[in-house]
């Protein structure tokens, strides 16, 4: 293999990755960014800047309401930058805000000027938008593409298993799991998948018969297509792989409806793993920074364009539901700093939300600096 041949192909696979990755995120923050920005132009907040990417800008325009809109170099972030904000994480400039109290026309344009309810909603709408793209984006593959659906029947029953313990046999149909319906053999299993060692009640028909059994799901660690290590239940039963399976498509009502559920799940799988890891029961080796999600990105693009969309549609509810966590400099820990100031009839004192900030900055580049490292031993270069 000659010097250009490998120098065309490291590219070619260098771009493989780094354009998904580019158009996964673009989408992700970008929205998260809108959801800030129309919501402030709906409550006539300044706007001086909206940008995707952060360092030198690589595009900027201006529009007519005098807002710069940039592109920066390095695609990692974005920001709405309100007038009277002394940095990209909206922390208030005091000189500004102290100079516009000689101008009341300007000084009721600063977002932080105004009232508690509007500037939660402009805070709160980064994250909401971020869960609306998600359903949006569940609901034109479930219009699209459909799912697969096959019955919930055990066709087999493995020995020594949970299944077998609980006495559960070949032919049963699995009806319910903890008071919720089962309707495809995909319900049974994502149930069963985040119960490992959780004690269940299953329904079941046997011979037209409604039967109740208990039953706990083991714990089996498997490790997913991208390296990544989980723990998930199992029951030791299996569905027949030559029985044929149907498609399922839904309108455009159903579908926002499975997109809303599919979304929920996603928040609740998150924040139960980030329980698990607190409470030590999970380990964080599956948090990951940029090197992880460009691999995910490029891997999946080998599938489909729409399963792509699909992996921008989870990141961006993770996305949603990390900013609102309750650490300053994040989009919740300005919320925090609000419900305080509803307690208390009025704000923190500057020093104190500086403090905050400060505290919010290292939490986040510890996090980051963390999931990098992640990054780094999963692809074994340390």
């Amino acid at each position: 293999m000659d010097f250009s041949h490998m120098v065309g192909s490291g590219l070619w696979t260098t771009l493989s990755y780094l354009v998904p990755f580019l158009f996964v995120l673009t989408i992700v923050i970008f929205f998260h960014e809108l959801g800030h920005f129309l919501t402030a132009r709906a409550c006539r907040v300044k706007i001086d800047a909206f940008a995707v990417g952060f360092g030198k800008s690589l595009f900027t325009w201006l529009d007519k309401h005098g807002t710069q809109w940039k592109i920066g170099w390095l695609p990692l972030g974005g920001y709405v930058s309100f007038r009277g904000d002394s940095s990209v994480a909206s922390t208030p400039d005091r000189e500004v805000l102290e100079a516009a109290e000689k101008d009341p026309v300007e000084a009721a344009q600063l977002f932080h000027n105004k009232p508690l309810a509007q500037r939660a909603a402009v805070v709160a709408a980064g994250p909401i938008a971020n869960f609306i793209v998600a359903i949006l984006i569940f609901a034109l593959t479930f219009m699209v593409v459909g799912r697969q659906v096959s019955p919930p029947i055990a066709d087999t029953v493995q020995p020594d298993t949970p299944a077998a313990a609980a006495g559960i046999v070949a032919g049963d149909e699995i009806r319910k799991v903890d008071g919720r319906t089962i309707e495809t053999f995909g319900d049974l299993q994502r149930i069963v998948g985040d119960n490992a060692g959780t004690p269940l009640r299953i329904e079941v028909l046997r011979n037209g018969q409604t039967i109740n059994l208990d039953v706990t799901p083991a714990a089996r660690e498997i490790t997913d297509r991208f390296g990544g290590k989980h723990v998930v239940g199992v029951l030791g039963i299996a569905r027949d792989a030559n029985e044929e399976v149907r498609v399922e498509r839904f309108g455009p009502v159903m579908a926002l409806w499975k997109g809303t559920e599919q979304t929920w799940y996603v928040i609740t799988r998150t924040l139960s793993y980030v329980g698990q890891v607190i409470a030590g029961t999970q380990s964080a080796d599956q948090l990951g920074g940029p090197l992880r999600i460009a691999q995910m990105s490029g891997e999946v693009a080998t599938i489909s364009f729409l399963a792509l969309l699909n992996l921008a549609a989870v990141l961006s509810v993770s996305i949603g539901l990390v900013n609102l966590f309750p650490i300053p400099i994040l989009d919740g820990g300005h919320l925090l700093y609000y419900a305080i100031e509803a307690v208390r009839g009025r704000p923190l004192s500057a020093r104190a939300q500086d403090m905050g900030f400060r505290v919010g900055m290292a939490l986040v580049l510890m996090l980051m600096l963390f999931a990098t490292w992640n990054d780094l031993v999963h692809f074994e270069l340390f």
